[in-house]
């Protein structure tokens, strides 16, 4: 039984990092994919994690193969295709914001099929998570959804994180559409303070998260930047800011988070809606925490902290 399994993008975060001696911007090669990051934090935390996605049969894609299996996530369910480029990223960095450039049209994630699902895998995994940019293309979005329903027929945890990207949809209308799609399949759901409209239709992140619950989703958390997070339930909700970090490249942070938030519910052993006040306390401050040392460092995956440095930060 795998701890989390996760569906979606593998790709290459080139993340700019100064100049050649020629006066060109250099670039950083560092593994990514929203996805995929959440996996990298769970698994530095001791959990036994999958990742189901596709990759090119290229020097981009066998990098991340390596990258992943060296973290000991389980990559049985990643596909290598040769008809298809491995999905990048250019990152630029201002005082650690990032800016986005994609090459992925089309890039090898989106070109995942049902028929290539590993089912294993779905079938045998406590929480099963996934995100909305592989709702974006076809065949992708038919084989995420597919992925849903079997784990959730299968019992797992419905975890989703509409990471929006404004750049990869083709209308902000069509984001809004498809990201709200899967929401009666979730069961746990990350959204940032600035995707509480595309998700709801509410700006404040309060009442977004009733909404959300209101649909069904046992617990909504809510990213709020510097103010930290908060978090929903049917019960109740509370509030957790983060420390003061000089932050030097934020790419994967919410991903760290969010890895972070669901060990906390994997160790607490405990169904979704009989978490206490004070343990939700608790996971918002350990995953503020991830998130807060991920930032400090640059790139997604190498970025993830250990779980010993984080309880030693807390």
């Amino acid at each position: 039984m795998y701890d989390i399994t996760a569906l979606g993008e593998l790709l290459i975060d080139f993340t700019s990092c100064g100049v050649s001696e020629a006066g060109m911007k250099t670039f950083e090669q560092n593994p990514g994919g929203a996805p995929a990051n959440v996996l990298a934090a769970a698994q530095n935390f001791g959990m036994k994690t999958a990742f189901i996605g596709k990759i090119g049969a290229d020097i981009h894609g066998d990098f991340l193969r390596k990258v992943l299996e060296n973290k000991g996530i389980e990559t049985k369910g990643l596909i290598s295709d040769s008809k298809f480029f491995t999905t990048l990223a250019f990152v630029s960095l201002e005082n650690g914001e990032r800016k986005f450039s994609f090459a992925r049209k089309p890039g090898a994630d989106t070109k995942l099929e049902i028929s290539e699902l590993n089912l294993e895998l779905i079938r045998n995994s406590r929480i099963f998570h996934f995100g909305s940019l592989s709702l974006i293309d076809e065949p992708v979005r038919s084989a995420t959804i597919s992925a849903v329903k079997e784990a959730k027929k299968a019992g797992a945890v419905i975890s989703y994180d509409p990471n929006y990207r404004a750049l990869l949809w083709e209308t902000k209308e069509e984001a809004m559409k498809e990201m709200r799609s899967v929401i009666k399949y979730v069961d746990i759901i990350k959204i940032s303070d600035e995707e509480t409209y595309l998700l709801t239709d509410c700006c404040d992140p309060s009442e977004a998260a009733a909404h959300l619950i209101n649909q069904g989703i046992s617990c909504v958390v809510v990213t709020l930047g510097a103010d930290g997070a908060l978090l929903k339930t049917k019960d109740f909700e509370v509030r957790e800011k983060g420390r003061f970090r000089q932050a030097v490249d934020t790419t994967g942070a919410g991903d760290s988070f969010w890895g972070g938030i669901l060990f906390k519910f994997i160790k607490c052993q405990k169904k979704i809606d009989d978490i206490s006040k004070e343990e939700a306390r608790n996971f918002l401050k350990f995953a503020n925490e991830t998130a807060g040392m991920c930032v400090e460092k640059r790139g997604a995956i190498p970025a993830m902290p250990l779980l010993e440095e984080v309880l030693k930060n807390l």
